[in-house]
């Protein structure tokens, strides 16, 4: 009696290696956050350094290679080989369409073709911006889009709407009960959901850019992929050099009678005369598990048949290049009208600005994993290339004096990650005192919150004694009025997250350049007396009746 092998087909070869990838995707995500620890041992980066166009982008913009990006060799060698596999077994974003898809009524219609190209357009308007310093990589990578939304906008509504039951039942549910739902809360949060809690600005254009990906599935199957996604037209255009082909290179003509191949092509890759387009297939194989005679097939000899014609022109190449050159300009000239925000500050270790700018791929990973959410995404503030990076902002969160998470994930080195003793000197903005809030100055009451909370040796914040009239008591009293030592402040927020005044903060952070320069002076003033206060400058109040 022979045993034969059960034969499996190639598809389900593929949906077992995608949804391998898309597991190990799922779970680097995850472990891409804090858990209180000094490192994270795993990074969801690996995937934008396997991304050849994140690459390229980064290093056209930055005009220097980075070393750190050499994965991304690895999978331009693979297609130079396999073709467009990345897209078809690997991307988990595809993945995440093709399940998505399945949930869809099947579209009887053909493709609509004329969208084909605009991948293309899209392709050489970001690489061409990217040489002119204008990145625009964050709008069109479809890595930067999933992981971005996923960090900024799902992760923490899921968090949000799964803990609120728990809450609730905890809150008010008797005691037998809450014992059950707080272990599988237990195992949820320690398995699931993410650390902590985080909130995040401008977190709904974040989602609707992920869900138009997802909706445009509506209208043709794997939309994104075929017709918008610049990634996969770069991988597209390395896949018609690859050694491996499929044979025969166009529809038989028992296909053509029986079948729409057009529509049961789950990228489209045939053109109307049935000829197969090398830079549209994902290396889906579905085409050998359903042809009914097993004529098609992969194999590394030359074809016979010459394949499709390349379908982007010349215009369309032009076209791209123009925009490409417009958009740094015009991005430029209202950047330089507007001018940064004094207060847009960037992480620690962060390049100068336009460094940052060309290397921030805007993926969001170094939001995620802020200990304190304090770093928040921008939107124009920055310029149109600067939306959707980071930004620090103090009221929300401060800067952990012994934490370099951020710089751990960043995929391309745009925050540097310093050593600890260096990135905890690293000036990140100055503090100024708002003396219209500050309780000291306007309550004339001691607060010694901001100065208790300064987390350097020597102390940032310090304070000057005043002799000052109780506006209760009407009695003589000495008030703390605080000041800072600008030579040592290295701008991490604490003061302005912790300042007890409501709403706005008394102390704000703002970027030592920009601060005005009436401001900058009275600090260095202060420098200079950082030993004993000086006396105060306000006239002494008369004494009372009492003789206080």
């Amino acid at each position: 009696m022979n045993f034969r092998l059960p034969h499996i087909p190639w598809k389900w070869w593929r949906r077992a290696a995608q949804l391998l990838c898309l597991f190990i995707f799922l779970w680097l995500f995850r472990k891409t956050e804090s858990d209180g620890g000094p490192t994270i041992a795993f990074g969801a980066n690996i995937l934008f350094r396997l991304d050849p166009l994140v690459a390229a982008s980064a290093v056209l913009a930055g005009v220097k290679l980075i070393a750190a990006l050499w994965p991304a060799l690895v999978t331009v060698a693979l297609t130079l080989v396999l073709g467009r596999f990345f897209c078809g077994w690997i991307c988990p974003l595809g993945t995440l369409l093709d399940i998505t898809n399945h949930a869809l009524p099947e579209k009887a219609a053909p493709p609509d073709r004329r969208w084909r190209v605009v991948k293309f357009f899209l392709l050489g308007l970001v690489l061409t911006s990217a040489v002119l310093g204008c990145q625009l990589i964050g709008y069109f990578d479809p890595f930067s889009i999933l992981v971005r939304g996923m960090a900024i906008a799902l992760d923490p509504w899921l968090n949000r709407a799964v803990t609120a039951p728990f809450t609730l039942i905890y809150q008010q549910a008797p005691e037998s009960v809450s014992d059950i739902t707080e272990a599988i809360y237990a195992f949820l949060k320690t398995r699931l959901l993410p650390f902590q809690q985080n909130s995040f600005a401008f977190s709904i254009v974040s989602f609707a850019l992920l869900a138009a990906v997802f909706a445009l599935e509506l209208v043709e199957r794997r939309f994104w992929c075929r017709n918008l996604c610049p990634t996969g037209a770069l991988l597209g255009i390395l896949s018609r050099f690859s050694l491996l082909r499929r044979f025969p290179a166009r529809a038989c003509g028992r296909c053509k009678a029986e079948t729409d191949y057009t529509v049961r092509c789950r990228m489209g890759a045939f053109n109307e005369r049935g000829l197969l387009q090398p830079e549209s297939c994902n290396l889906c194989l579905d085409c050998l598990d359903d042809c009914p005679i097993d004529l098609p097939k992969f194999t590394f000899d030359k074809p016979k048949t010459a394949p499709a014609p390349f379908e982007p022109s010349r215009r369309l190449f032009l076209g791209s290049v123009v925009t490409g050159m417009a958009l740094p300009l015009v991005s430029g000239a209202v950047h330089a009208a507007r001018g940064l925000p004094a207060d847009l500050i960037r992480p620690p270790g962060a390049l100068p600005e336009p460094e940052f700018l060309d290397l921030c791929v805007r993926c969001g990973e170094c939001m995620k994993v802020c200990t304190t959410n304090a770093l928040q995404p921008v939107l124009l503030e920055a310029g149109l290339d600067g939306a959707f990076s980071p930004k620090f902002v103090g009221r929300i969160g401060y800067c952990e004096y012994n934490c370099t998470l951020c710089a751990q994930v960043c995929p391309t080195g745009a925050i540097a990650l310093l050593p600890l003793s260096v990135k905890q000197k690293f000036i990140m903005g100055k503090a100024v005192f708002d003396k219209k809030l500050c309780i000291p100055f306007v309550k004339n009451e001691s607060c010694i919150t901001c100065e208790e909370h300064c987390p350097l040796p020597e102390k940032a914040i310090r304070f000057r004694d005043v002799e000052l009239i109780h506006p209760v008591t009407k009695q003589r009293v000495i008030a703390k009025r605080p000041y800072i030592v600008w030579s040592l402040c290295t701008g991490c927020g604490i003061c302005e997250t912790k300042c007890p005044t409501e709403v706005k903060s008394a102390v704000h952070m703002f970027r030592e350049e920009a601060i005005p320069a009436a401001v900058r002076n009275d600090a260095e003033i202060m420098d200079m007396v950082s030993q004993p206060a000086p006396p105060s400058s306000e006239p002494k109040p008369r004494a009372n009746s009492d003789g206080y």
